[in-house]
């Protein structure tokens, strides 16, 4: 066996005994969604009232800042007393923990004029100490319908919880079709950070500029949806969707401050980049020129759908939310798109994997949701029905194409016989050909202890 074909095949064998894949374990799980009111009869009264209907209250989106996880929970029918909480990460007496609201009861209230909150899909927190959160203002997506003005961006002070600005889309960032439900925020400077928020009703990218405190809408047809692409089947369910822009992930800012901004359709297969020097140039951004600018990435394969997304800035990772195949995936940034894998699939604990977000610790924590069973079945209460799985970075890609150990492999091939020469008891021979082969058996024995002592 010549070394090249050889080494291939030992080596697709060793990373495998290295390290496995499926590593997220289930760290919380709930029935259903419950509130930390200030005492029991007052939870009672909300829900005699049908203030609190805990059948309508779904987990959408997550976000981690220190002790505490925050959870989004969209208005998408009646009975959701709030729409953003949050539970103590340190709090290890329970896996089923109760929501705190945040900022506030009030600022959940409906019977304001002007809610300060009324149904966010995203939050992100940002290394300054910033929560941003998008508000849709759309309550009763799927019931009756009800629009609270144009959508928002609301930043608060997690040093307090105190909000420091509201930023309400001005007239023609929106439109009829608008529906806000993710954002990235680009935090490399504080007194100089953008959010990117997402259109994925009316396909469009809006910049807001905490600087200038003004906002500008970006078109591009990469933000469309493939109507090749709006097939969905999720453990028997069938439906149809045709939502653009959605998935969105920041790349490590450069040495100038400037990184590349990751995206996709949620109905389509493919991934695109764009800079975000062309993002906040506001003029730039704005004018028909951008259309090179920017960059087809790839194509994830069939019924690979993608939904939340985000960036590991340290391997350079970036992992998606595969809803179509109860999965999460992965790709090493620095390779081709074509080289991607799996990090976890589960058809009980990944059903309709909603939100994905990598840590400061470095944990990816993944939300899933079973959300196609919310909107056109029942979620049955005496199971569980929202989970949050979690793992270290570098658990979820062990044996994965996403692995720098796996990334060396074709370096490697290229270098066997310079890698295997020092290797002591290894048998080799001439090919007729005049070219050194070796034997499998060995080859498997001292690549794998080639990879750990070496690579890992």
């Amino acid at each position: 066996m010549t070394a090249g074909w050889a080494l291939a095949a030992a080596l697709v064998l060793c990373v495998g005994l290295v390290a496995g894949k499926d590593n997220l374990r289930v760290a919380y799980g709930w029935r259903e969604m419950d509130f930390k009111y200030d005492s029991p009869e007052q939870r009672w009264s909300a829900i005699e009232k049908g203030a609190f209907k805990p059948a309508n209250v779904l987990p959408f989106g997550l976000e981690i800042h220190r002790n505490r996880m925050f959870v989004t929970l969209p208005r998408w029918r009646e009975g959701v007393p709030a729409s953003l909480a949050y539970f103590d990460l340190n709090d290890n007496s329970t896996t089923m923990p109760v929501l705190t609201p945040f900022p506030s009861w009030v600022a959940h209230s409906l019977t304001e004029a002007d809610p300060e909150l009324v149904s966010p899909f995203r939050v992100r927190a940002d290394r300054c100490g910033r929560l941003w959160v998008l508000d849709s203002r759309i309550s009763g997506v799927l019931e009756k319908t009800k629009l609270y003005g144009p959508a928002q961006l609301s930043v608060y002070d997690l040093h307090n919880d105190n909000l420091l600005r509201r930023h309400v889309l001005p007239e023609g960032q929106t439109k009829q079709s608008s529906f806000f439900a993710n954002l990235a925020v680009d935090d490399g400077d504080c007194e100089n950070t953008f959010a990117y928020l997402a259109d994925l009703g009316a396909p469009g990218l809006v910049v807001y500029s905490w600087k200038e405190r003004e906002s500008w809408r970006v078109q591009h047809h990469f933000f469309h949806p493939d109507p090749m692409s709006g097939n969905f089947s999720i453990q028997g369910i069938e439906f149809q969707w045709d939502d653009g822009l959605y998935g969105l992930a920041l790349s490590k800012p450069q040495s100038n401050g400037l990184a590349t901004l990751y995206f996709h359709p949620l109905s389509s297969t493919m991934e695109f980049s764009v800079s975000t020097s062309v993002l906040r140039n506001k003029t730039l951004a704005t004018s028909s020129d951008i259309y090179r600018e920017f960059k087809v990435l790839g194509s994830r394969g069939l019924n690979a759908q993608a939904g939340a997304q985000c960036l590991d800035a340290e391997t350079g990772v970036l992992f998606y939310a595969l809803p179509n195949q109860n999965s999460v995936g992965c790709w090493q940034t620095s390779n081709s798109y074509k080289s991607q894998d799996r990090v976890y699939t589960s058809t009980n604990d990944l059903v309709f994997p909603s939100d994905v977000k990598v840590d400061d610790e470095r944990r990816l924590w993944v939300l899933s949701n079973q959300l196609q069973v919310f909107i056109y079945d029942e979620l049955y209460p005496g199971s569980i029905n929202f989970r949050i799985l979690t793992a270290s970075v570098k658990d979820v890609i062990a044996g994965t194409s996403c692995n720098v150990v796996a990334s060396k492999l074709p370096e490697i091939i290229s270098r066997i016989d310079d890698i295997l020469k020092p290797l002591p008891g290894l048998k080799t021979s001439k090919s007729s050909a005049g070219a050194t082969t070796y034997s499998l058996g060995a080859m498997l024995l001292s690549c794998c202890l080639l990879l750990r002592s070496r690579l890992l």
